[in-house]
């Protein structure tokens, strides 16, 4: 695994994911503790471990992406509205330090929590072929 990073070792493909978007510069894939029917991790394919050692050009290439892979899910899954989440340090509740957005699609009148659950790895393998561009 490369720099022992999780995200580096998804994006170089040695772990599966279920990807919905990919570019020379990003992969978008499917939390597989969703907190969310389609929370998606945007994940800058160079290392970096946060915000502020990630240099302009790179942030600037990555929140584009945010944005695009964002109004793909609203317009996809119908959702009402998104959170887009980005925390730094373990402080923030970081667990992978890689740089990384989370799109969490939300629905008027559903119940949330930022506690994500385990997945079905068939419905998020389902749920990625649909919403995949």
């Amino acid at each position: 695994m490369k720099n022992n990073c999780l995200f580096c070792a998804i994006t170089a493909g040695e772990i599966p994911s279920f990807k919905v978007y990919e570019d020379d510069v990003v992969l978008a894939y499917l939390d597989i503790n969703p907190f969310s029917e389609g929370h998606t991790l945007v994940v800058p394919k160079a290392h970096s471990a946060g915000l502020l050692d990630t240099d302009d050009a790179t942030l600037a290439a990555v929140v584009a992406r945010v944005r695009k892979v964002a109004a793909h899910l609203k317009d996809v899954l119908g959702c009402d509205g998104f959170n887009i989440m980005q925390n730094n340090g373990e402080a923030a509740g970081q667990t992978v330090m890689h740089l990384h957005f989370h799109i969490i699609p939300r629905y008027a009148g559903k119940a949330f929590s930022f506690a994500g659950e385990k997945g079905d790895m068939d419905k998020l393998k389902a749920l990625a072929e649909r919403i995949a561009f």
